[in-house]
């Protein structure tokens, strides 16, 4: 029998809000915050849309600390803050050996790349930036939250794509359950509004020129944006002992690789992800109220992930709410199965499943349930996270009510 975990604050930022109510609020709200990007240096590349943060909370982190991080650091750490400071948790020399951190990032610090190349190459600066090779660094992120909180347990990054948040939280779990920690600050953080970043996925042909409609007949492609989510993960009798308050169960975890393609998605991979989470879970597809679906908006992705569901679930597939967020916040890459995991803990914990926003015709291809464009009233006992990614690296957790 392995060691129960349990969810004991959450922590966010994206383009819905800068805390997790804010966030959660304005998804029960079903109100997208996509919008032509406005703070980014875009140079020649005009008129693109995004989910961008309209400005930081306050923080009092120093500019010597702020030299050393870039902007995708910052955020898991703004995030972790918030998540740590929900749960009520200490952190001392008596316990922060046996406390740690995983934040999953799908790219790395690119506002440091793209700053050196403009420097280096166009404006013909002799050096790059002394913090560099730490600012770029994708495990960067869970090293700074580490330092921030003077943490001293297991910390690394991880890194696959857009399932890298569900990556993290499934290794942070695990090293709860293997009794490597008492404690695990888990998530994941983007930063990809950046020049070079999006001319690569315009390259790729999958940006959505208006706004994303994941599951709606008139789905165009996919739409960035930049935010983090975090969570304080923790072993349940660690956290009944100190009389924390208890958001959800992570009841477990499903990974699987498609091993098909490095940008076509398969439906086998996603399929055996779920499998794979629900069996680990103990759990039957009966017992699953809420999914929260991967749903990029695009026609391949969404197809695919509705025939997965459809094999995973049978008959009770059309009895589940589905609905992606993603039409809210955009795609967070690394983030957005860290922003999603706010999604199923607050259904869980307030009977509400967030909508699938831009909603506007059905596809027979994807007749399912998706809470087109209204929150609906719904008890949520289990919730499911899907993240699939490109290269076929899929992650699926799930959210139980304890």
């Amino acid at each position: 029998m392995h060691r129960r975990v349990v969810v004991t604050g959450i922590g966010g930022l994206c383009a819905l809000g800068t805390s997790a109510p804010d966030i959660w609020t304005a998804m029960c709200e079903g109100r997208s915050a996509i919008a032509p990007l406005s703070k980014v240096a875009l140079h020649e590349f005009d008129g693109i849309v995004g989910g961008e943060i309209a400005s930081l909370p306050p923080h009092d982190l120093s500019r010597k600390r702020l030299a050393s991080m870039d902007r995708f650091s910052l955020l898991a750490v703004l995030a972790a803050r918030e998540a740590a400071g929900q749960s009520g948790l200490a952190f001392n020399d008596a316990n922060t050996n046996r406390i740690g951190a995983v934040v999953g990032v799908g790219v790395c610090g690119w506002d440091a790349i793209e700053d050196n190349y403009r420097a280096l190459l166009l404006g013909g600066a002799r050096r790059a930036h002394i913090f560099t090779t730490p600012r770029v660094m994708p495990s960067a992120a869970s090293a700074h939250v580490s330092m921030d909180m003077g943490l001293r347990g297991p910390v690394f990054g991880v890194t696959s794509a857009c399932a890298s948040g569900n990556h993290a939280i499934a290794s942070a779990v695990d090293q709860i359950r293997l009794g490597r920690a008492d404690v695990m600050l888990a998530g994941g953080s983007e930063a990809p509004l950046v020049w070079g970043v999006l001319k690569s996925w315009e390259a790729l042909r999958v940006l959505a020129p208006d706004t994303c409609r994941p599951f709606s007949a008139d789905r165009r492609g996919v739409v960035l944006g930049e935010g983090a989510g975090m969570a304080v993960l923790e072993c349940f009798e660690h956290a009944v002992a100190r009389g924390a308050t208890i958001l959800a169960e992570v009841a477990g975890a499903g990974l699987s690789a498609d091993a098909f393609d490095i940008v076509s998605p398969a439906v086998e991979g996603p399929e055996a992800a779920m499998r794979a989470c629900l069996a680990d879970a103990l759990l039957s597809p009966e017992d699953v109220h809420y999914l929260n679906a991967h749903g990029t908006g695009t026609r391949i992705n969404d197809e695919i992930e509705t025939k997965a569901i459809k094999r995973v679930f049978g008959a009770n597939a059309s009895s589940l709410s589905i609905s992606s967020t993603k039409s809210m916040h955009g795609h967070c890459l690394g983030a957005a199965s860290a922003l999603e995991m706010i999604a199923c803990v607050m259904a869980i914990q307030d009977g509400i499943i967030p909508p699938t926003a831009n909603y506007r015709m059905a596809d027979p291809d994807c007749d399912l349930d998706v809470t087109p464009n209204v929150a609906r009233a719904r008890k949520v006992e289990v919730a499911l996270s899907n993240a699939f990614a490109m290269g076929g690296t899929n992650a699926v957790v799930a959210f139980k009510r304890v």
